[in-house]
C-alpha cells in the first residue's frame, strides 16, 4: 500500500465522520434538549412525549450499524445515486446510527447542570427558552465538548462497516489489507502504519476535547 493510499483512506475517513457527526448533531442536539426538557427533572415536564421520544431513541440504539448499513442502501441509493462503493454512502448510515446516541449524551449533560441556578433564573422571570439558552446549554458545554470527542470517536469505530460495502477508509483498509496478506499482514509496514494513523487520530480527538472542556469549565477541574 502506497502512501498515497494510506493518505485517500485517511481522507475518506476523515470526511465520513466530520459529516455524519454533522449531520447526527443537527437532529441529536435539539432532540437531547428535548428529551431533557420535557423529562421527570426537566423545566417543561411532558411525559407522554418524553416517552415517544425515547422509544425512538433507544430503539435506533439497539439497532447494531452493520443492520442499518444494509437497511438505508435502498436509501443511499435514493439520496446520493449509488448504495455502496464510495467514502460518502456510509455518511447515511453512520448518521442514523449516531444521532439517537448524540441525544443521549447531550440530555445527561444538561441533566448535570446544577438545578439550583436554573431555579435561580426561572424566579427572576426568564421563559424556557432563556433558561435553556442562556443557562442550561452555556453550563453544561464542557460536558457537551467532552460528549462530542466521545462521539467522534465512536463514528470512527463504526467506519469499520465501510468494508462490508466497499466505502473504504483507515480502518475497512487494514481488514482489507489483512484478507490480502493473511500470511505476513503483522511484518507489513503499510498495515501498521495504517493502525498508527487511527491511533493518533482517535488520541488527538480525545485530548484536544479535554483540552476545551478543561478551558470552559470553570466550577471544576476535568480529569
Amino acid at each position: 500500500m502506497s502512501a498515497a493510499d494510506i493518505l485517500k483512506a485517511t481522507y475518506e475517513t476523515v470526511w465520513m465522520v466530520l459529516i455524519s457527526t454533522a449531520l447526527a448533531y443537527l437532529v441529536g442536539l435539539p432532540l437531547g434538549v428535548l428529551l431533557h426538557v420535557t423529562g421527570k427533572t426537566g423545566i417543561h415536564k411532558n411525559r407522554p412525549l418524553n416517552f415517544i421520544l425515547g422509544i425512538i431513541v433507544n430503539f435506533l440504539r439497539s439497532v447494531p450499524c452493520l443492520i442499518l448499513t444494509v437497511l438505508l442502501i435502498p436509501l443511499n441509493r435514493f439520496i446520493v445515486g449509488r448504495g455502496s462503493g464510495q467514502w460518502y454512502t456510509m455518511i447515511i448510515p453512520l448518521f442514523v446510527s449516531s444521532f439517537a446516541y448524540v441525544a443521549r449524551i447531550v440530555e445527561q449533560s444538561l441533566a448535570d447542570v446544577d438545578a439550583g441556578e436554573v431555579e435561580a433564573v426561572r424566579s427572576l422571570g426568564a421563559s424556557d427558552w432563556q433558561i435553556i439558552s442562556k443557562v442550561i446549554i452555556p453550563e453544561a458545554k464542557p460536558s457537551l465538548l467532552m460528549g462530542f470527542a466521545v462521539t467522534l470517536v465512536n463514528i470512527i469505530g463504526y467506519t469499520s462497516f465501510a468494508y462490508n460495502i466497499g466505502a473504504g477508509g483507515l480502518i475497512a483498509n487494514i481488514w482489507s489489507f489483512y484478507t490480502r496478506h493473511t500470511g505476513d499482514f503483522l511484518t507489513q509496514a503499510s498495515f501498521w502504519i495504517l493502525i498508527i494513523v487511527v491511533v493518533v487520530l482517535v488520541q488527538l480527538i480525545q485530548e484536544f476535547g479535554l483540552y476545551l472542556a478543561k478551558k470552559l469549565d470553570k466550577r471544576k477541574k476535568v480529569k
